[in-house]
Formats: structure tokens, sequence, C-alpha cells
């Protein structure tokens, strides 16, 4: 088993910044994928940004320039940057760490950008 702990989610205003952060524990192979996904109300929950523990980062094109993904593998730690924060990136935010045969999510945080 896999627990996942989010944090700092907030309201900020546009323009604004937040970090996120997300912290696993439990049973935890070494090789695993660790990112963030967001679902606004009446959308499909979707990719942010994830990173994987031999270095590679991807992010979605909406997000690209303004949001940085960062993981502390030692800590099993992940953190999410959100800087230039639009109304639109308005969700859950929620983490995921994906290894072999198994994908865990946190309860989410909630993020709020008010124009």
């Amino acid at each position: 088993q896999v627990q996942l702990v989010e944090s700092g989610g907030g309201l900020v205003q546009a323009g604004g910044s937040l970090r996120l952060s997300c912290i696993a524990s439990g049973n935890i192979f070494r090789v695993n994928t660790m990112g963030w996904y967001r679902q606004a109300p009446g959308k499909q929950r979707e990719l942010v940004a994830i990173s994987t523990t031999t270095g590679n980062t991807d992010y979605a094109d909406s997000v690209k320039g303004r949001f940085a993904i960062s993981r502390d593998s030692a800590k099993n730690t992940v953190y999410l940057q959100m800087n230039s924060l639009k109304p639109e990136d308005t969700a859950v935010y929620y983490c995921n760490l994906k290894t072999i045969g198994l994908s865990s999510w946190g309860q989410g945080t909630q993020v709020t950008v008010s124009s």
C-alpha cells in the first residue's frame, strides 16, 4: 500500500503563485513516476506534470513555462511550483504515484485562482 498526502493548495489571485507538496509513504518501489493531475468542475481529470526517478519530466501544454515539477526521491516527495496562475488553473489537484502494477492517488488539494 502507498499513501499520498498533498498540501499547499489555497486561494490566490490571478498572476500569483502557489507551491504544492506531496509526500508518499508505504511500500514504494524505487523506480516510479510521481506527478500531478487536476480536475475542474464538470471536466475530466487531466495530466499537469510528471517526474520520473530517471530525471525525465513532462508537462501539459497549458502549463509549460509557468509550472515546474521537482522531486526529492530520498524523501519520496514531489513538488509543483505554480507561477503566473490563471483562473482556468482552478481545480482540485491530485498527486499520483505510478510504478509496476500500481497507481496510487492522494485525496486532492483545492487550488482556486480568482480573476
